[in-house]
């Protein structure tokens, strides 16, 4: 039996959180794609020992919730055996990877990845959120999302690496690009000032010769619906019923699932499907809500949340984030309309993030549902 760790940050499959509802344990899927039998046999896993629940993440992992500590070293033997789990929890914590969705088996995105793979165990010692993406579609899809390292398209079309914090990059080939993001990582690490945790905390330190090539404008925000790889599906508030997924996967081709930093999930090769509990057309109300769990779920939270931001979605012309306390989990960037629960009632922040001055205080549900405070 292994020893049971439980810490109070973002959360791993060797570093369960504690929760309300018991342990969290997040999931990094192999450049972010599922098998048919892994899809399965995570489900499985999330209704015999979680909540019945997969979360998905913005750095396209996955969460499960609720896992009770007497059941967790089931539930990690289990996870290692469908190959979603390194055995080794040094080299699970540095799979911080993200690669487009929208790439095709063996394409250039996949190569590059599978050679970063190899060589995350020689890279420096990063901190823990330190992550890098593969984005060298036609235009980048996954600029607005977090990483500290990014691959992508430059303006002229040829492959670049960019620092998160930087407009610029520099120049790189499908020979190149691995080891000069090694290097890159390492300049980070080496430098003296050890305080920045993230590369957009160094970025104004950053040599000129790695800010010379502008990157390709990046895509729209990308929709739920069909598109020329497969089926793209939004899932509410990133929680993802177990129970709709086995179904989804049972009576649809499907053969896969790639996740996505943008509560989607890519079914590659499936035209259309009708699919109940998940968004399969844009501009559902519910794109535009997000919520972290709340109470009884967060110790953090004293207010629920996602049934309030299902409510205020339809009647909202922007954004809204409903989050049960002022650390902004579920959403760390400005929205239109931002409520933040405390004591059990809700502040309100407009145009900015959960931990911004708010511009009333004390909202209760009531208060926002009968329009009498107007948002």
């Amino acid at each position: 039996m292994t020893a049971t760790v439980i810490k109070g940050w973002c959360p791993g499959a060797h570093t369960p959180m504690r929760s309300g509802d018991g342990l969290i344990l997040r999931i990094r899927p192999r450049l972010g794609r599922l098998s048919r039998d892994q899809a399965l046999g995570l489900c499985a896993l999330a209704e015999r020992y979680g909540n019945g629940f997969i979360t998905l993440t913005n750095r396209a992992n996955l969460q499960i919730r609720g896992v009770t500590p007497e059941h967790y070293d089931d539930m990690l033997v289990h996870l290692t055996g469908l190959d979603l789990v390194d055995a080794n929890p040094e080299l699970e914590a540095r799979r911080n990877l993200m690669l487009t969705p929208f790439r095709a088996p063996g394409d250039l995105a996949e190569s590059l990845g599978e050679q970063l793979l190899k060589i995350l165990p020689d890279l420096p010692d990063l901190p823990a959120k330190f992550g890098f993406s593969i984005d060298c579609g036609p235009a980048p899809v996954l600029a607005r999302d977090p990483a500290d390292i990014r691959i992508e398209r430059s303006a002229l079309g040829g492959l670049m690496l960019r620092a998160d914090g930087c407009a610029a990059g520099r120049a790189a080939t499908p020979d190149t690009a691995i080891a000069l993001l090694a290097e890159l990582a390492r300049w980070f690490a080496d430098r003296p000032d050890r305080k920045a945790r993230r590369m957009v905390q160094a970025a104004g330190e950053l040599p000129a010769s790695w800010q010379i090539v502008a990157p390709a404008p990046a895509l729209p925000a990308p929709q739920p619906g069909p598109r020329p790889e497969g089926l793209l599906l939004g899932v509410p508030f990133g929680n993802l019923r177990a129970a709709s997924l086995v179904h989804l996967m049972e009576a649809s081709p499907a053969e896969q699932v790639v996740v996505t930093p943008w509560r989607m999930i890519l079914l590659p090769g499936v035209d259309t499907y009708r699919a109940t509990g998940f968004i399969d057309a844009p501009g559902a109300p519910l794109l535009r809500a997000s919520a972290c769990p709340g109470a009884p779920f967060c110790p953090a939270a004293t207010v629920e949340t996602r049934d309030l931001a299902t409510a205020l979605a339809c009647r909202i012309g922007g954004d809204i984030h409903v989050s049960g306390c002022a650390k902004g989990c579920a959403n760390p960037r400005p929205a239109a309309v931002t409520l933040v629960g405390r004591d059990g009632a809700f502040d309100l922040v407009k145009q900015g993030r959960s931990w911004d001055e708010p511009v009333r205080r004390g909202l209760t549900p009531r208060d926002l549902l009968t329009g009498s405070e107007p948002l």
